[in-house]
This record gives C-alpha cells, structure tokens and sequence, in this order.
C-alpha cells in the first residue's frame, strides 16, 4: 500500500489483482447488475486518484468497497431499477459441490429461495446491513466504513435487520 501510495503503479496493479473479485462480488450483491464491471472499474480509478486520502484507518478492502457501494448506489439511484442480481448471485451454488441426497439438496434450496424473497421484501437498509455482514462476510468495522455508519449503528441495525428478516420466515425454516 505504501509503494501504491507513493506512485508505484505495479503495486497498485498487485491491489488491484487482489480486490477485484471482492469488489465486484460486493458491486453484483449491491444491486449494480450487468454494470459491475464499469462500477468496479470506477471504483478504482477513484481509489487510485484519492490514495493519498487512504488514512488506513480500515483495510484497504474495506476503504475500496466503500468506494463501490457509493458507485453502486449512484448507478442505481441514477437508473432508478429495482436490484435484482445481486439475489440471483446470492441464491447461485457451486456446481463443484457433492450432493448426497437429493431432498436434503431440494430443501436448502427451498429455503434458500425463502431467504433471498424475504430478504428482497426487506427494506433497502436492512438488506445493505445484511448483505455487507453475511453475504460479503465484513466484519462489524468493514460494514461501517462500508456503508459510512458509526460501528455501533451497524451493531443495533445487524440486529434489528436479523430479527426482522427472522420474523418474515415461515415457522418450519426458521431454525433450519
């Protein structure tokens, strides 16, 4: 980060290398859809030109999906489209994954399907808060610096987003 800091533009590509699958899996998930690689694109040009900005008070990582949750919400706010790709990445399996029994498989993705209707029904918040803790797997600082809250908010909000999407589910899959 240093030598990216201090111009090196090969360290800047080693970055880039590295947090581009993050980036564009948070951009997908945000609602970006089939403009996740222009969002991602921007959001390290932008990252790039504000380096000098990076305090590193977060990670890297984080401090850059901060940058492409804002890209992505001004791409969505700007096409004012309903998300809807980031559900269909989020519900997606690993055709590599070994199956033993096809009811059990039947199931979960019964319940998968559940979870991703509840969660679009959820408001955008509530979806951001979850999205960022449990689908991106950011700690309760990535999420802040992420959605630009106070950690403490994204504690509270995590909560009352899980026991709200908790409520929205039938009673036999709650605890599946």
């Amino acid at each position: 980060m240093a030598r990216a800091r201090a111009g090196d533009l090969d360290a800047y590509e080693v970055l880039v290398t590295r947090f581009t699958a993050p980036a564009h899996r948070a951009a997908l998930l945000l609602g970006a859809g089939a403009d996740a690689d222009d969002v991602v694109q921007e959001a390290f040009v932008k990252a790039y030109r504000q380096l000098g900005r990076y305090r590193g008070d977060a990670g890297f990582k984080a401090w850059l999906l901060a940058i492409v949750a804002n890209e992505t919400r001004n791409l969505v706010r700007s096409r004012r489209r309903r998300e809807g790709l980031w559900l269909r990445a989020a519900v997606r399996e690993d055709p590599l994954q070994w199956e033993p029994d096809p009811a059990e498989s039947a199931m979960a993705r019964e319940r998968r399907r559940l979870l991703v209707e509840q969660l679009r029904a959820l408001d955008h918040r509530d979806r951001e808060i979850l999205l960022c803790r449990y689908l991106l797997d950011l700690s309760e600082a990535e999420t802040a610096v992420t959605l630009d809250l106070p950690k403490g908010t994204v504690k509270s909000r995590t909560a009352r987003a899980l026991a709200r999407l908790r409520d929205r589910m039938p009673e036999g899959v709650r605890g599946a």
